[in-house]
C-alpha cells in the first residue's frame, strides 16, 4: 500500500504553518500552534481520526486568532488532499454522531471535490476561555475549501459551548477516519461515476 501521509509549508504575512499528516496512522499528535484550546481540539481529531498529525503555527495572535486558526484548515485541508492523491479506493463517504454529556453533533462528509460547508451550530456563547468559537466556522471552511470537501456539520442540542465544539471536533475526526478508509472490494477505482473526484 502506498503511503498515504503528506506535509504542507504554508507562509503567509500572516502565518508561517507545518503541517504532516499521516491518514493511517495511529493518532500521535504533535502540536505547537500558541492556541492551546485548538491544540485541544486537534487533538480529538487526530485521536479519534486515527490520524497522526503534526502541527506548527506561528501567526498575527497579537491581532487575534483567525489567521492563524483559517490557516491550519486551509493546511490540514491541502494535506489530506495530497495525501489521498487521486482518491482511489476510498470509502469517499463518512458520517458519526457524537454526545458529550448533554451535547449531541452529527456531521457527516463527502470526499467529493466541491467545497460546501454547511454549519448548523448554536453556540450557547461566544468565547471558550479567551478562544472565539466564530473560528471554528472558519477552521472549517479552511479545510473544505482546500480538502475538496462536502462538509455537513449540525449540533443537535447542547448547553455547554466547550461540550459542543468537542463533539464537533470528535464527530469530525470519525466521520473523515470512515471516509478514508480503503474499501478492498473497490481496489483501484475512484468511487464516482465520473471516473475522478
Amino acid at each position: 500500500m502506498n503511503k498515504r501521509a503528506a506535509e504542507v509549508h504554508r507562509k503567509t504575512r500572516e502565518t508561517q504553518i507545518v503541517v504532516t499528516l499521516d491518514l493511517d496512522g495511529s493518532g500521535v499528535v504533535k502540536l505547537d500552534c500558541d492556541i492551546p484550546f485548538l491544540e485541544h481540539m486537534l487533538e480529538q481529531v487526530a485521536r479519534h481520526g486515527l490520524i497522526d498529525l503534526t502541527v506548527s503555527a506561528r501567526g498575527d495572535l497579537e491581532i487575534d486568532a483567525h489567521h492563524t486558526v483559517e490557516d491550519i484548515g486551509i493546511a490540514i485541508g491541502q494535506a489530506c488532499s495530497q495525501a489521498l492523491g487521486e482518491r482511489k479506493g476510498i470509502q469517499r463517504y463518512g458520517q458519526a454522531y457524537v454526545p458529550l454529556d448533554e451535547a449531541l453533533s452529527r456531521v457527516v462528509l463527502d470526499f467529493s471535490g466541491r467545497p460546501t460547508l454547511e454549519f448548523q451550530v448554536n453556540w450557547p456563547r461566544a468565547r471558550i476561555g479567551e478562544f472565539d468559537v466564530d473560528l471554528i466556522h472558519e477552521f472549517f471552511q479552511g479545510f473544505c475549501n482546500h480538502a475538496g470537501v462536502t462538509l455537513h456539520m449540525d449540533t443537535l442540542r447542547g448547553a455547554n459551548a466547550h461540550h459542543v465544539a468537542e463533539t464537533l471536533f470528535k464527530a469530525f475526526g470519525r466521520a473523515l477516519r470512515a471516509a478514508v478508509t480503503l474499501d478492498p472490494r473497490l481496489g483501484d477505482v475512484v468511487p464516482s461515476t465520473k471516473g475522478s473526484l
